[in-house]
């Protein structure tokens, strides 16, 4: 009969039979893939703290996305770097943005690939944040303006919507956003349009690449006012909660890694998709030990994003994605 120790190393001694008993599967049906989009031709600029990344040109980014969908990924997400910057974010709503013109270019020379889009404003403000900002000249206190972004926000996601997106996800964690998007969206003819919100988004230390990446480091300031706090979990609850009742229809968690356990909080609660964003900080460190000889990239990247799916994931953005969609197939 053996003891039931015995039992479980049976399992474990052929790679066949741990592949047969596995419980979490990683797949390329997981996984998003990010990309930064920014003007001009024939750029494809390295991400110095994000390598194997890049800041592309249309012409580029197009290339890339039918490689993406070659590989199998079923959808990317898109960073606008605008022209020129302004105090309102103006390039983050014109009709001829950045984004919205590579909406439009995808679209012309790829098959089905989902285009989603970041819904935010700190790209493309002067000061780098995420909406617009008031300040109190006496105390020389500034703030963000909470319903004064929503509108730009509402401005940005249906001009998204125009161009052909199909999920909008906003970003900017400000008060009441989806539910203003969600009116708008609807209003303006796109009912069909999903919204994957960043319901549970953390004031995070692992954003620093990505702020090189999307040109968007905050000029005074950090973004904790309306980020959430990494002390707290019940709290991500409610922002969840709150973001289904205006009509999200998937919700993520931002930053993965140090987050697992909100994960499966939240996978836990509710009967909704859940998306995480396995976030630049955690993707630069892994590479920066591989490029050092200390770990195996692949290794370490397949468990980080098996953690993930394990954890209650739905589905995964990461900048593995090009990268671990190759690595699945072999």
């Amino acid at each position: 009969m053996g003891f039931p120790k015995q039992r479980m190393r049976r399992l474990r001694q052929n790679e066949n039979i741990r592949r047969l008993v596995r419980e979490t599967h990683v797949s390329v049906d997981d996984l998003i893939m990010p990309l930064f989009v920014r003007p001009g031709k024939g750029i494809k600029q390295p991400i110095s703290s994000m390598p194997g990344n890049y800041q592309m040109s249309i012409d580029k980014l197009t290339e890339e996305a039918k490689e993406l969908e070659g590989l199998g990924i079923p959808g990317i997400i898109l960073f606008g770097i605008p022209e020129k910057k302004d105090e309102m974010g103006s390039g983050a709503y014109a009709d001829d943005g950045i984004v919205q013109k590579a909406i439009i270019a995808i679209k012309k020379t790829t098959k089905n690939i989902l285009v989603i889009t970041d819904v935010c404003m700190c790209e493309y403000t002067n000061h780098g944040h995420c909406g617009f900002i008031s300040k109190d000249e006496k105390t020389d206190h500034f703030d963000v303006d909470n319903d004064m972004t929503l509108e730009l926000l509402v401005k940005e996601a249906v001009s998204h919507a125009r161009a052909g997106a199909d999920i909008v996800a906003p970003s900017d964690m400000m008060d009441g956003r989806v539910g203003a998007i969600r009116d708008a969206l609807d209003e303006e003819g796109f009912n069909h349009i999903p919204i994957i919100a960043y319901s549970a988004k953390y004031a995070s230390g692992f954003y620093g690449p990505f702020r090189e990446a999307a040109e968007s480091t905050p000029g005074f300031g950090d973004r904790s006012s309306y980020q959430m706090d990494s002390h707290n979990a019940r709290e991500a609850l409610r922002e969840v909660s709150l973001d289904i009742e205006e009509g999200a229809d998937i919700v993520m968690v931002k930053p993965a890694l140090a987050y697992l356990d909100i994960i499966r909080m939240i996978k836990d609660n509710f009967n909704y998709p859940v998306a995480a964003y396995n976030v630049s900080g955690e993707f630069s460190v892994v590479k920066a030990a591989a490029e050092k000889g200390w770990i195996d990239e692949k290794r370490v990247a397949l468990e980080i994003l098996t953690g993930i799916k394990r954890a209650g994931a739905d589905m995964i953005l990461t900048y593995w994605a090009k990268d671990a969609a190759q690595w699945l197939k072999k």
